[in-house]
C-alpha cells in the first residue's frame, strides 16, 4: 500500500472533466419522483424558506401529491437509456472527451454527474479519482448562473471533496451565457430550424424562473438570461419586435421574474402572432422542462389562442454546442496543457517543433 501510495504522489498531476446537470428521477414512478423532489426541494439553495415552515409543506402536502401527477409526464418523455438528462449527457461527456483528447494530443477523463439523484457527484469524484485525475475542471452545465443551480452544484462539490485527505485542484466554471461559442451554438440550431420548418413570425426565448426574491437578494441569474437574449438576436439579425424572452416553470405562491411564459403566450397571440418559434437557451440538454412543458403544454395552450408553436431543441449533443463547451474547458486548462502530454506525444511534439526550426 504505501508503495502505492508514493506512487501515486510522485506521478504528474492529471487534469480531468467534471460536467454536472440538475437531475432526474432514477425511474418514471412516483416512489423515484417522490425520492428525487424530496433531495431537489430540501436544498435550501432551491427552496430558502424557513425550514420549520417548509418541512410539513414539502412532506405532508407536495410529497404526497406532485409524484403521481409527474410519473405520467416522466413516462412520457423517458427513453430506452433512461431519463433524457442523464442519456444526452453521456452522450455529452463522451463527445467532449473526444474533443479534448484530439485537441490536447492525450486522453482526458470526463465525468458526468447529476446535482440531485444519479449518476451523483461523490461517484463521478471517484471515477475521475481512479484515472489519477489531481486537478478538476468544473463545468456545472447551467449557462447563466444562479444561486439555485450553479450554487447548488458547487457547495455538493465542495462538501464531497471537504471528505477527502487529498483534495484535487479545483477549477470552477461559473457560467458561459455570453461565451461566442455558446451564442454561436444557439444560432445556429435557430437557423437549422427555420432551414426545415420556415421561420416563424416571432422567436421566444424562455428561460427557468426563479423567486423576484433571489434577484432582490444580488442573483444575477436575470441579467445573465437578458444578455443571452440579446447576444442571441443580435447574432440572428433580429429587430426588436422579431423576439422576446421569458420565464416559465415557476413554483409556489410568491412573485418570480416575469414575464411568465403562460401569461406571456397570450400576449403573443393577441399581437397576432400565429406561427411562433420557442428556444430554451438555459437547458444545456432537453428534459421535462423543454420537452413537456414547452413542447406539449404551451404548444396546446397556444393552440388554443389560435396558433402554432414549434419547439426549438435544446443544444444537447450537437457538435456546435459540444465544440463551445471543449473551448470553454480548455480555456480553464490554461495556455498550455503540459500535465495532459503523455510521453510519446512529448517526443511527437520536440520533433514537430524540431522541424518547425529547420
Amino acid at each position: 500500500m504505501k508503495t502505492m501510495t508514493l506512487a501515486a504522489h510522485a506521478q504528474s498531476p492529471k487534469t480531468g472533466v467534471l460536467l454536472v446537470n440538475l437531475g432526474t428521477p432514477e425511474a418514471p414512478t412516483p416512489k423515484a419522483i417522490r425520492a428525487y423532489l424530496k433531495e431537489f426541494l430540501s436544498d435550501t439553495r432551491v427552496v430558502d424558506v424557513e425550514p420549520a415552515l417548509w418541512w410539513p409543506i414539502l412532506n405532508l402536502i407536495i410529497l404526497n401529491t406532485r409524484p403521481k401527477k409527474l410519473a405520467a409526464k416522466y413516462q412520457a418523455i423517458w427513453t430506452a437509456e433512461g431519463g433524457p438528462l442523464v442519456a444526452i449527457g453521456k452522450k455529452q461527456a463522451a463527445g467532449i472527451a473526444q474533443r479534448l483528447s484530439a485537441r490536447t494530443g492525450a486522453a482526458v477523463p470526463v465525468a458526468l454527474a447529476m446535482r440531485y439523484g444519479v449518476p451523483g457527484i461523490e461517484a463521478a469524484l471517484a471515477e475521475l479519482d481512479a484515472q489519477g485525475v489531481r486537478r478538476i475542471v468544473l463545468l456545472p452545465l447551467f449557462p447563466q448562473y444562479s444561486a439555485s443551480t450553479t450554487a447548488a452544484v458547487l457547495d455538493a462539490t465542495f462538501a464531497a471533496l471537504s471528505r477527502r485527505r487529498w483534495v484535487p485542484e479545483l477549477v470552477t466554471l461559473n457560467s458561459y451565457h455570453d461565451h461566442p461559442g455558446y451564442i454561436d451554438a444557439l444560432a445556429a440550431s435557430v437557423e437549422a430550424h427555420w432551414a426545415t420548418a420556415g421561420r416563424g413570425a416571432h422567436l421566444l426565448m424562455s428561460f427557468h424562473g426563479i423567486p423576484q426574491r433571489y434577484f432582490d437578494l444580488g442573483d444575477p441569474y436575470f441579467c445573465h438570461c437578458q444578455k443571452t437574449g440579446r447576444l442571441l438576436a443580435e447574432r440572428l439579425g433580429l429587430s426588436t419586435t422579431d423576439w422576446s424572452l421569458s420565464f416559465q416553470s415557476r413554483f409556489g405562491k410568491e412573485p418570480w421574474i416575469k414575464p411568465y411564459t403562460n401569461e406571456h403566450l397570450e400576449e403573443l397571440a393577441a399581437r397576432g402572432i400565429k406561427t411562433l418559434d420557442v428556444i430554451a437557451p438555459g437547458f444545456a440538454a432537453d428534459c421535462l422542462e423543454t420537452l413537456e412543458e414547452i413542447a406539449v403544454e404551451y404548444h396546446e395552450d397556444f393552440t388554443k389562442l389560435g396558433g402554432t408553436l414549434r419547439y426549438v431543441a435544446a443544444l444537447n449533443d450537437g457538435s456546435p454546442h459540444l465544440d463551445a463547451l471543449t473551448d470553454l474547458l480548455l480555456s480553464a486548462f490554461g495556455p498550455s496543457q503540459p500535465v495532459l502530454l503523455g510521453p510519446t506525444t512529448l517526443a511527437q511534439r520536440a520533433e514537430q517543433l524540431i522541424q518547425t526550426a529547420q
